[in-house]
């Protein structure tokens, strides 16, 4: 069987130049309250590449409607290949389309890319360093589903594997202006993603901002709190920071998107400014993340400010509503402003 053959074709139209596509009622969202919402950001950014660039290609493993890919699928059938419920057949698949010049995406739950697929990931992709392009949903606690379904160590996983770069976006901003990037690079990359209704998070505070691969940006400046964040808990820092400053005190929040390379440089220089409490902000256990990637970073540095992490803790989180959740487990904007008051 050809793997041309097992594409599933999808019957429904296709999109004209520049319609974008909403995302599927089913999936999920994670918008917070007060901020606009962009449906389906990579699936349609996706399609925006893949009309100018005829090596992408999407592939799934029967999660299309649950990465935002159904877009891509949907817009461009004879592009996208459905793999089945076959995390190791999906990245050896991609990892045979990027040998023949092609640039493949795949797409599939982060708990699955992370640990049933780590192998095939490993030796097909990163060893040849091949472009293949792994973007996965359900990141850290952003679903309810319980361990089976959390991927809270996908980047601790991720990090030590040479070749790879990680990203971990906040918004949909980071989402749109991540596409190209992640093209434009050499090499293979693994993206968490946030899908179906995603928050405008990050233009709201900085209007000029924009992605940059390999970059730290400081989103909100402040003199007594220097908050390093990550993925979903930029959010809630620049939500607690707003909180905060009720309160007199000043937050500043330095976005981190790319978790690998790391951009010590300009965290060092912030961190060095002296005089505030360091924190760092993760969705993902306080092992191996960025938490300890920066620590580590300022310590070789000969940098030893007052430091702080806000992350997962580490053991298997429990399953139940989300809000429930991110309050248990102190990654919610009440506990985020909670824990840096008493650390004041």
């Amino acid at each position: 069987m050809t793997l041309a053959s097992m594409a599933r074709k999808y019957e429904a139209r296709k999109l004209p130049e520049g319609e974008r596509q909403a995302t599927s009622a089913m999936i999920a969202s994670l918008a917070a309250e007060g901020y606009d919402t962009i449906a389906a950001p990579f699936g349609n950014a996706l399609v925006e590449a893949a009309r100018k660039d005829e090596r992408i290609v999407g592939l799934t493993a029967d999660l299309g409607k649950y990465t935002d890919l159904h877009v891509f699928a949907n817009a461009m059938p004879d592009r996208f290949y459905q793999m089945g419920m076959a995390e190791q057949v999906l990245m050896s698949a991609a990892a045979g389309l990027a040998r023949e010049g092609f640039l493949p995406f795949a797409t599939t739950y982060a708990v699955f890319a992370s640990r049933r697929a780590y192998d095939f990931i490993a030796m097909a992709i990163a060893e040849e360093n091949l472009p293949v392009k792994i973007v996965c949903a359900l990141p850290g606690l952003t679903t309810g589903y319980g361990p089976s379904h959390q991927a809270t160590e996908d980047l601790a996983i991720f990090r030590g594997l040479p070749n790879m770069t990680i990203i971990d976006p906040c918004d949909a901003d980071d989402i749109l202006g991540m596409v190209p990037e992640v093209i434009a690079h050499n090499g293979p990359v693994y993206a968490r993603l946030l899908r179906g209704k995603v928050p405008s998070v990050l233009k709201r505070h900085k209007p000029d901002y924009k992605f940059q691969l390999g970059k730290a940006q400081m989103i909100r400046e402040g003199k007594d709190v220097l908050v390093i964040s990550t993925g979903l808990m930029t959010m809630r820092a620049l939500d607690a920071a707003v909180k905060l400053a009720e309160d007199k005190v000043d937050v500043a929040v330095l976005h981190c998107p790319t978790i690998k390379p790391l951009d010590l440089e300009t965290i060092a220089a912030e961190a060095a400014k002296g005089g505030r409490l360091v924190v760092t902000a993760e969705n993902h256990t306080v092992i191996g993340g960025l938490g300890e990637a920066v620590a580590a970073g300022l310590l070789t540095r000969g940098l030893a400010p007052r430091f702080r992490m806000i992350g997962l803790p580490d053991q298997f989180l429990e399953a139940g509503a989300l809000p429930t959740l991110h309050e248990m487990y102190g990654i919610s904007t009440a506990k985020v402003v909670e824990q840096i008051k008493g650390w004041l």
